[in-house]
């Protein structure tokens, strides 16, 4: 990413109008994007990520501790998940037409690289992303301004190969979605699979929005596996590549990575994947728990990834507003790395009040958040895992990494 040494001119020369820039201090409202796939095939999990950066702003709005007495509001655009050119269009909608101080987002890793290329990066805007996963977006040459809280996959496909070793699982076959997620995906998991002895007798990819998979199962079935690893999306072809299988006796035994964990593909498939095995970025901590809290005060069942990340991502970007006294796009790509890491008292889920005061003060703060929040030079965290095994009907953590 080239990330850290922020240039201090990124927004020399906007306006400061909230049409075409984001809100400076004095002003009554800040606008935060909401970037995510709304529909496609994610949308399931996407509804209660967007309420996870939705119970974070109403936090620090609640407050009315935040700097120039600043509110927070929303916008939300849809990148459909896979569609670059609809990812661009509604980070452009955001940027330039709703003058969106920061975005929370995207989520699919192909949407967050082409709606902060075509258009962050360009106009000076932070964004991010509580779920892009893609060893990829390490690389991008962001100004400092591409952010995440969602560990890269270049850990998660070790997580991932060392669960199957670990249970006896040596010949798979793995299927991946055809972008930057799923083939940055399985190339982490096979060959980290490959080096604890296991052999991967297939690695294909598939495209989204076929009506049948059939030839897809056949060409991995072929090939002898005893297991089909599924890097894919829960409500798109990776469910459609494991229903096909059952069908067709293809095959019997599953894994899947954190696209793949949510209620909707066990209320699809039911018995079928009863035992399958999940990885999902996430810990079993006080901050977890601290969150899983607050999302139950607020209605928000947690069943799928990415969350707490979502509030994390949200949090940072408020107190990041905060540490520099303005909603200025470049002042919060200034000061968000600040209030990631140490120095600074610890902040967990519900403390964002507590923040606040300490900023305001001059103090320092090192948010944690509910997902460890400690950024890298290159603006991620290295990461905790879950490991998750559908057992009677749900899906159930059993195991931390």
């Amino acid at each position: 990413m080239k990330h850290r040494f922020i240039v201090t001119a990124i927004a020399a020369g906007v306006a400061l109008t909230m049409s075409a820039s984001s809100p400076s201090f004095g002003q009554d409202t800040a606008k935060i994007g909401i970037l995510m796939g709304f529909t496609g095939p994610i949308e399931s999990l996407t509804v209660g990520i967007a309420a996870g950066a939705r119970i974070a702003l109403t936090e620090v709005n609640d407050s009315g501790k935040l700097t120039g007495g600043l509110t927070l509001q929303s916008v939300d655009a849809d990148t459909t998940c896979v569609d670059a050119a609809a990812a661009t269009a509604s980070a452009d909608r955001l940027i330039n037409e709703e003058g969106v101080a920061a975005i929370v987002g995207a989520l699919c890793s192909g949407s967050t690289i082409a709606s902060a290329n075509n258009v962050a990066i360009p106009n000076g805007v932070v964004m991010v992303s509580p779920a892009s996963t893609s060893p990829a977006i390490t690389g991008l040459d962001d100004n400092g301004l591409i952010f995440r809280t969602a560990p890269s996959d270049a850990r998660q496909g070790q997580v991932l190969a060392g669960v199957l070793s670990s249970k006896g699982i040596t010949n798979v076959a793995v299927t991946y979605t055809n972008n930057d997620y799923g083939k940055g995906f399985a190339d982490a998991f096979s060959g980290a699979f490959e080096n604890v002895g296991g052999t991967v007798t297939l690695s294909a990819g598939h495209e989204e929005g076929k009506a049948d998979y059939s030839a897809e199962v056949a060409a991995l079935s072929a090939t002898g596996a005893e297991h089909l690893v599924v890097l894919g999306y829960l409500d798109g072809a990776g469910r459609g590549v494991i229903e096909e299988s059952i069908k067709s006796g293809a095959f019997s035994s599953f894994s899947g990575g954190d696209g793949m964990i949510g209620a909707s593909i066990v209320e699809a498939l039911g018995d079928g994947i009863e035992g399958m095995i999940g990885t999902q970025p996430g810990g079993e901590n006080a901050g977890a728990s601290m969150f899983g809290a607050i999302a139950e005060q607020n209605g928000l069942d947690i069943n799928g990834p990415f969350q707490g990340e979502s509030y994390d991502a949200a949090a940072l970007i408020a107190l990041a507003i905060q540490a520099g006294g303005s909603a200025d796009r470049a002042s919060i790509a200034a000061n968000l790395e600040s209030v990631a890491n140490a120095p600074g008292e610890i902040i967990l889920p519900g403390e964002l009040a507590k923040a606040l005061d300490i900023l305001a003060s001059g103090g320092e703060v090192n948010y944690e958040g509910a997902s460890s929040v400690e950024l890298n030079d290159a603006g991620e965290p290295p990461g905790n895992f879950l490991e998750l095994v559908v057992k009677d009907g749900a899906w159930t953590t059993v195991g931390t990494h």
